[in-house]
């Protein structure tokens, strides 16, 4: 995500280095590369050129004061200016007290059914919710099904009509039913077409005009680029929607929807799609975007995302474990399923600040961990609770059964050993040895 954005960035950064000062003339030559990463990312000039406007006029004059560099001081100005370009601050969902009714509009294929079930599934663990999930695309049988997997997936229910095929009547009947069962969210999947047209425009706006919802979001595919912005006009100037969400943001995005929509319609974007998992959905906060593009990472999201998935009574099982040495392969293995939970790797590491340019020649997937897990699992129950027991013979037939070579077994049976050492300083209070013994090995043990 923002991948050739943020390198171009950074390039554009290093015309300002080792200057004493900023000028009109070094502010000029990097805003003018600044411009250039800008419409390579699909923003359009118009906005583009804004910004850069914005940024140098900021930019001159300011004193830079002996402990920052220009460079620094750019960085800071554009951070600012890119949080305030994508909405400045995080916007809520409008939920009620009683009954909420949510319209999803968008294009086909934008992912409205995907986000849907996502969306519940963040209602009902986030604010305790009971969601209803509508199928109201009477073109697209697929659509129907798809939304009832995903249903049952996240676990709530899904009204659909298979007969009816007047989504007024559909919509207006599922908030009946909801008010009857119980629910107190209606998401209501539209239908979406293959570019926008009347037809399609004048059904959702009368579905939006029966049931008067109260949040309207509007779905786009952040890998289309600038037409994401076209259509969000489009829809915002019959709909008048309440916010955008942009999906597919772990793909290879340019991201000038992200940056450039709010500034054109005007509206708040809401939420991410941050991978194809049903927990992959992030609300948008302007400022750690920024951040991002800027390779200042997100360490905010980052323990957002872990504490999501932090499990504070198996943490007293793991502590006693390490306090009695028994730590073993089996609980090791509990902590990656924790951390690929969290989210796409690759998306966790940009995360991390500087780790965005260190892994840039790096391919890294979500089966980083396959081979791990291969090799844990391919130990019996008693050698992954006594990882001194693995001899040469041992981890032969594990490196075997595995289908790895026993350079990899050693490999993380070493790493293993390291980190069950450094976690068992950790208990006693040995943080200063910990730091010692990591600056005398060159870093992270186990770490290349």
């Amino acid at each position: 995500m923002f991948d050739n954005l943020t390198n171009k960035l950074e390039k554009a950064f290093k015309v300002l280095k080792g200057q004493g000062s900023i000028s009109e003339i070094n502010v000029a030559q990097t805003m003018k590369e600044i411009r250039k990463a800008l419409l390579a990312a699909d923003v359009d000039f118009k906005t583009a050129k804004s910004f850069t406007n914005k940024v140098k006029e900021k930019a001159l004059g300011q004193k830079v004061l002996t402990a920052v560099q220009p460079g620094q001081l750019l960085t800071k100005i554009m951070k600012d200016e890119l949080s305030d370009l994508m909405g400045s601050e995080k916007s809520d969902i409008n939920l009620k007290s009683s009954l909420t009714v949510i319209l999803i509009s968008g294009l086909q294929g934008s992912g409205k059914t995907t986000f849907s079930g996502k969306l519940a599934l963040y209602l009902k663990q986030k604010f305790n919710k009971r969601p209803l999930l509508v199928a109201c695309d009477v073109y697209r049988p697929a659509a129907i099904d798809q939304l009832e997997v995903l249903a049952d997936q996240v676990n709530v229910d899904v009204y659909l009509n298979r007969e009816e095929k007047n989504p007024v009547n559909i919509a207006k009947s599922s908030i009946s039913h909801a008010k009857e069962n119980g629910q107190n969210v209606v998401i209501i999947d539209t239908a979406g077409r293959l570019a926008v047209d009347e037809v399609m425009m004048n059904e959702i706006y009368s579905v939006k005009n029966s049931i008067n919802p109260d949040e309207i979001l509007f779905v786009v595919d952040s890998m289309t680029g600038q037409d994401a912005v076209n259509t969000a006009k489009a829809f915002n100037e019959k709909l008048n929607f309440d916010g955008v969400v942009l999906t597919k943001l772990d793909g290879d995005t340019r991201g000038g929807a992200a940056l450039t929509i709010r500034s054109v319609v005007d509206k708040p974007i809401k939420f991410i799609g941050t991978s194809e998992k049903m927990d992959g959905l992030d609300v948008f906060h302007p400022e750690r975007m920024a951040s991002r593009i800027l390779g200042m990472g997100d360490v905010i999201s980052l323990v957002e995302r872990a504490q999501q998935q932090f499990d504070e009574e198996e943490a007293r099982k793991v502590q006693k474990k390490i306090a009695k040495n028994q730590f073993g392969f089996d609980d090791f293995l509990k902590q990656i399923q924790q951390i690929k939970k969290m989210g796409n790797v690759k998306d966790l590491m940009g995360m991390i600040p500087g780790m965005n340019k260190a892994m840039k020649n790096v391919d890294v997937d979500d089966d980083s961990f396959k081979g791990i897990e291969a090799i844990i699992n391919s130990m019996t129950k008693f050698e992954r609770r006594n990882p001194k027991i693995l001899n040469g013979s041992r981890r032969k037939r594990i490196a075997l059964g595995s289908g790895t070579d026993i350079t990899q077994v050693n490999q993380l049976i070493k790493q293993f050993s390291q980190m069950s050492k450094m976690m068992k300083m950790m208990q006693g209070g040995g943080a200063q040895k910990m730091m010692q013994m990591m600056q005398s090995r060159g870093g992270i043990p186990g770490m290349k």
